[in-house]
């Protein structure tokens, strides 16, 4: 009887100990490679990535100046605090959705839990296609600036090309490497650069033109104009940022509290930096010279004020600080885009290699490879057709930072507004409509405001990216975003009818993944 017990006992230990090493297997294998680290970034690291990809200075250096020159529009301070408020109220919604949903898919899992699985499949494949944009877009501008820097000081005549790709394979070293230490690259560079820009700030108002402390800026009736809608897509694309708090949602240490909280805290600076720095331009040169003083001198309008303020030496450094805040977009917006492209894997949108991580760091190496090749692909196109002299900036500048840019803009507002109708469908389904009323009003107008712009930048297209009337690349480039959300609609409505528990998990992210893993290491 003792032996029968103990060859019973010892025959259902044997099959606990190998549930319990298969259980153990799915959880380690799985665990490491299909769930980003949790608890790697609090209120102050997270918040540092997402500015970064603001990149404050270049907004200063680069936006301001155009706005001012291109769109002679003076009122572009009142402009930052009006689109502040538009995003505000899009946060308000957008915030209380990433309470419900965490997932590194952050726009296509809301426009999923929203609008269904297929529209979720369109969005993610226009995330995806509009940060990758914006990232590669600003490879052609840092090429450009440093490659000028070193003609400057060392006198090394380099194609922009060069610093373009060594770039893309520093930014891809980085993205490698643990999201806690990609936090504290980007904030060191981010914080230095704010610093720098409020020096000048500070500089304007003590040494202002002649007309003064004037507040005219701030004055509606200087939003008039036929390029007010113009300006409303350039200065847009400077907020762009804060919503990719939701992004890392996985990896915060309390996504419910820590992501709602950046995304206002970001929008609050964003507003309230920019605003204040394009009023201290508007100081410097005075209301009445502002135009033409930015038509005259474009992107060096900056360095020409500080340098007659504050010296050369402060110069040179805002010189090198413009360059590395560039940088530190160029590292937030790669890890953005391979996270996208992470939960895309991770939810059969994309093969089911990207949706693993990096077993050492917790980093979705296969998502960041993709956003590293794509980039070197697009870098050596642009290079390849660059027959102009060195120097020259129409390539690397007008052609791959404006068009890419202008791109990734155009799908990052479309996003936006749809996001902003997904919110309200997700808490009306809920039965939620009432309690959140408030959030759904705002995220109402807030829809309305930014389906607005996004017509505004499809009409101006031509306008932003510096096209000729009657241009193709008024409509090429624009194309390019519609064409992603057609593909991924058509993939979405594919893996409806083929893989209905693929279609089903879209925007489900980890959520399917833990009750996979459960269904996989539970009896039987």
């Amino acid at each position: 009887m003792s032996t029968g017990s103990s060859s019973t006992s010892s025959t259902s230990s044997t099959r606990s100990g190998g549930a319990a090493r298969k259980s153990s297997r799915i959880n380690t294998y799985k665990g490491q490679d299909r769930a980003l680290r949790a608890g790697r970034l609090g209120t102050a690291g997270l918040l540092l990535s997402v500015l970064a990809a603001s990149a404050p200075l270049m907004v200063v250096a680069g936006v301001m100046p155009t706005t001012f020159g291109v769109m002679g529009m003076v009122g572009q301070p009142l402009l930052f605090v009006i689109l502040g408020v538009v995003l505000a109220l899009f946060g308000v919604g957008y915030a209380e959705m990433s309470r419900h949903v965490h997932n590194a898919g952050a726009f296509y899992a809301y426009i999923s839990r929203g609008l269904g699985g297929t529209a979720g499949a369109g969005a993610s494949l226009v995330a995806l296609v509009a940060y990758s944009a914006m990232q590669v877009g600003i490879y052609g501008i840092f090429g450009f600036e440093v490659s000028g820097l070193l003609a400057t000081y060392l006198d090394l005549q380099v194609a922009w090309w060069v610093p373009a790709l060594a770039a893309v394979a520093l930014v891809a070293v980085l993205a490698w490497l643990k999201i806690d230490l990609n936090a504290r690259v980007l904030g060191v560079l981010l914080v230095v650069e704010c610093l720098l820009v409020v020096v000048f700030d500070v500089a304007a108002v003590a040494e202002p033109a002649a007309s003064g402390l004037s507040l005219a800026a701030f004055d509606p009736d200087t939003l008039s104009g036929a390029g007010l809608g113009t300006a409303l897509c350039f200065c847009i694309a400077a907020f762009v940022g804060f919503e990719q708090a939701p992004v890392y949602a996985e990896e915060t240490s309390r996504p419910q509290v820590v992501v709602a909280r950046v995304m206002f805290l970001a929008v609050g600076f964003a507003a309230l930096f920019l605003a204040l720095s394009s009023w201290a331009y508007t100081v410097a040169a005075g209301p009445s010279g502002i135009v033409g003083a930015a038509r005259e001198q474009g992107p060096g309008l900056l360095f020409g004020l500080t340098e007659a303020r504050l010296g050369a030496g402060f110069t040179d450094l805002l010189h090198i600080l413009f360059v590395t805040g560039m940088f530190a977009a160029m590292l937030s917006f790669h890890n953005v885009v391979a996270r996208y492209a992470f939960a895309m894997g991770r939810e059969g949108l994309l093969p089911a290699a990207f949706g693993r991580t990096n077993r050492a760091s917790g980093a979705p190496g296969s998502g960041s490879l993709l956003q590293t090749v794509i980039s070197v692909a697009v870098v050596l196109a642009f290079a390849v057709t660059d027959d102009r002299p060195a120097g020259d900036p129409t390539v690397p500048v007008l052609r791959l930072f404006t068009w890419m840019g202008n791109v990734g803009a155009l799908g990052i507002i479309a996003l936006m507004a749809t996001a902003s109708l997904a919110v309200i469908v997700f808490f009306a389904r809920r039965g939620a409509a009432r309690a959140q009323a408030w959030r759904l009003v705002a995220s109402g107008l807030a829809g309305l405001a930014l389906l607005v712009i996004a017509v505004y930048t499809v009409k101006d297209f031509d306008v932003l990216v510096g096209a000729g009337p009657g241009s193709a690349l008024a409509w090429l480039l624009p194309g390019v975003i519609g064409a992603a959300a057609l593909v991924g609609l058509l993939h979405g409505a594919i893996l409806r009818t083929r893989r209905p528990e693929a279609h089903a998990r879209i925007g489900l992210g980890n959520e399917a993944f833990q009750l996979e893993k459960a269904r996989e290491g539970g009896p039987g």
